[in-house]
């Protein structure tokens, strides 16, 4: 199946005054329609500034290479008004902390219609009718009259849910979601990835699933990629990869694990303390954060 989105020996690096940082090195990833791609590695790895270069957010003074392919297009080649076109239509972020990514002063309402209606060129009405119906399928109640609330006015679950809404509201067939639970307690958190799975199912979304925690990457994602110092050092389906990690970096990461410190010699060991989700599509589980993994 032909992926959604491509990720082609991506390199960037940041200017300064000592000459070029090397963030990233020839990163490769794909993600297809209905999959969730997990992206884990730990602090400083390179994984966030990945998202962002997707849609055209790199820092400042940042020189990059490579391809990102979308709809035939490198998304590397389109600047400006095309760019925008692409960027909150066809691919949708979501970010770790909903309290920073939601304005304060502006309603939920204005933060779910206004992209809505300069990218689908609707009316005021039917851009409200589509918030009202977003809220609903991402589980948030309330009908109009949550339009005319602020952020502050919703638990952070909800809004990380309104978050989610606003990214799905013009119906993208990519989302970035960018460490979305770190910022929720783990009941929370458990609601928020099975919301993520269900879309993904129901709606055929290509996510690119960024975390530093395997234990959530356990419960959402079919494959995983693990990266260190702006590497790839392995990619593969879900179980593989945790069942059997054939880098050692990533067998460094599972053993660090709370839990783990009597080693992980079997599969067995490893579902002690983080529980592997299942294989069947649709099937979801709470994340291992809640049996101590992390």
């Amino acid at each position: 199946m032909k992926p959604v989105l491509a990720i082609e020996d991506l390199c960037l690096g940041i200017r300064n005054e000592d000459g070029l940082k090397p963030i990233l090195d020839h990163v490769c990833l794909e993600v297809g329609r209905g999959q969730v791609q997990g992206l884990a590695g730990e602090s400083g790895s390179g994984k966030t500034i990945t998202g962002l270069v997707v849609t055209g957010l790199e820092p400042a003074k940042s020189e990059v290479s490579g391809h990102i392919w979308m709809d035939g297009n490198d998304l590397l080649q389109i600047t400006g008004s095309s760019l925008n076109a692409i960027r909150g239509r066809r691919v949708g972020t979501v970010f770790q902390d909903p309290s920073t990514s939601l304005h304060p002063q502006l309603t939920v309402g204005a933060q779910l219609t206004d992209h809505v209606r300069y990218h689908l060129r609707v009316s005021k009405t039917e851009a409200m009718d589509r918030a009202v119906r977003m809220l609903d399928r991402v589980g948030v109640a309330g009908g109009r009259a949550t339009l005319q609330r602020y952020p502050h006015e919703f638990s952070g679950g909800q809004r990380q849910r309104i978050a989610i809404a606003a990214a799905l509201a013009c119906d993208p067939s990519v989302l970035i979601a960018d460490e979305p639970t770190t910022a929720l307690d783990v009941t929370v958190q458990a609601g928020v990835l099975n919301l993520i799975r269900e879309l993904v199912d129901s709606l055929g979304l290509a996510v690119l699933f960024i975390t530093h925690d395997l234990g959530v990457m356990s419960a959402v994602a079919d494959n995983v990629a693990i990266m260190r110092q702006g590497r790839i050092v392995e990619n593969g389906p879900r179980q593989a990869v945790f069942a059997s990690p054939q880098h050692a970096y990533t067998r460094e990461l599972l053993a660090a694990l709370p839990g783990a410190r009597g080693g992980l010699k079997s599969r067995a060991d490893l579902a002690r303390i983080m529980p592997l989700a299942p294989d069947e599509p649709g099937q979801t589980m709470a994340p291992a954060s809640e049996a101590g993994a992390v």
